[in-house]
């Protein structure tokens, strides 16, 4: 048995960045290289306001004073030279040249209207100094400037600016390729079979899948087996074929009889790097690399365990493959006092919340057994507790991490 930290290091010696290659920008990329723009953002001076632009000068120009109205600027409209006078300017519209300020519709009197219903002549109602209301080309992003640092996963407002900047392919990793393979002869995939004696329902199986796709995997296979080698060979063999590069099984990793995985894995040529961790809940897990380069992650079948499998050995492993940076916790204070019984690193269900002066604070939760699944349906992160054993006080800082590596904390405040 081995600690988890070296454990980890296996893990993250195997455990390689993607292919790299130019991509249409997509919510879940990861960049392999930054991006610094092309342009200049805003592209061009325009007008914060409805109103006109006028040309305003060092001093400025004071209330009452009065304009011809010599022309009109819509968003979407061409450049134009304009040096006298006032323009009627919408939003967004591109500031004529030679004008330098906008006063908003709502501080002018219209004097004077021509036959359409146009605004001819103004007078202002309040003073106008040099650029206000006038976004400037550039003072948003500047030509040049990096704006994304490699490793940045893609989302909504990575996107958004992509897009302003009319970046039309990045260079991001690929997705990794997982397998899932839920072994068990107890285990019934369909939900409205009744149980038969001995049967249990796949849990595991929904759960992972989902947390697979959303630590940023692509999920390729999702198969349940029998505690049959023969049968599990068929569906490794359906995870090489689907070009799997991550394969995770639930269930027979232990030192029971039926207990079959590390000998099937032999047989497959696999290497196993280690076999059992210090940890709780979780122990028996098993890490291998399969002959084609894949990674192997054999987790324990009971629920908490598969989980906590998945939350800190294989989402570390997606996220080098990914290009990502190592994770690092939150540091918070425990809202109640712990007993660590055994000198073992703790994988704790635990909820974070905001107390009454918005602290955060994070309280471990009943029912930490490894087969309860309600729990998890409470928590909002992981508290991890290293070292020997013995008591923790309340206030005492520990590890905390969100649901998913991809996924923050979702915070509520105490009840009012």
């Amino acid at each position: 048995m081995i600690g988890y930290d070296e454990a980890l290091a296996h893990i993250l010696r195997e455990a390689r960045p993607r292919p790299v290659a130019p991509r249409t920008p997509m919510p879940g990329q990861v960049l392999a290289e930054g991006v610094a723009s092309g342009e200049d953002l805003p592209p061009f001076d325009n007008s914060a306001m409805d109103g006109f632009a006028l040309r305003v000068g060092e001093a400025g120009i004071a209330a009452g004073a009065e304009f011809d109205v010599l022309g009109a600027q819509a968003a979407g409209d061409a450049q134009v030279a304009a040096h006298a006078g006032a323009w009627e300017i919408m939003t967004g519209a591109r500031i004529p040249d030679g004008l330098d300020a906008v006063i908003p519709v709502e501080q002018v009197e219209v004097l004077a209207r021509d036959a359409d219903g146009k605004p001819a002549r103004i007078r202002l109602a309040a003073a106008l100094p040099r650029g206000q209301h006038v976004r400037r080309a550039g003072e948003d992003v500047r030509r040049g400037e990096p704006v994304l640092a490699a490793g940045t996963r893609l989302d909504a407002q990575h996107l958004m600016l992509l897009a302003a900047l009319g970046v039309p392919e990045v260079a991001a990793h690929a997705r990794p390729r997982a397998a899932l393979i839920n072994t068990g002869r107890e285990l019934v995939d369909d939900p409205a079979q009744p149980l038969a004696s001995g049967e249990i329902r796949n849990s595991n199986g929904p759960y992972l899948a989902r947390r697979i796709v959303q630590a940023g995997a692509e999920l390729v296979l999702r198969q349940t087996v029998s505690d049959d080698p023969e049968a599990f060979f068929i569906a490794m063999e359906q995870a090489r074929s689907a070009g799997a590069e991550v394969v995770l099984s639930t269930g027979a990793v232990s030192m029971g009889r039926y207990d079959f995985i590390p000998d099937a894995l032999r047989r497959l040529g696999a290497t196993i790097h280690f076999h059992k961790v210090a940890i709780r809940p979780g122990k028996p897990l098993l890490f291998a690399t399969l002959p084609n380069g894949a990674l192997f992650f054999g987790l324990p079948g009971n629920p908490a365990s598969s989980a906590v499998g998945l939350r800190f050995f294989v989402e570390p492993a997606l996220r080098a493959q990914l290009g990502m940076a190592p994770e690092r916790p939150l540091r918070l204070p425990l809202q109640e006092g712990f007993r660590k019984r055994v000198p073992l690193r703790f994988h704790l269900k635990a909820r974070v919340d905001a107390d009454a002066e918005g602290r955060l604070r994070v309280r471990v939760l009943a029912g930490q057994e490894s087969f309860r699944i309600a729990p998890l349906v409470q928590a909002n992160a992981w508290a991890v507790i290293d070292g020997e054993a013995g008591e923790l006080a309340a206030g005492t800082q520990v590890k905390v991490y969100g649901p998913s590596h991809l996924i923050g904390l979702d915070l509520q405040g105490e009840p009012t």
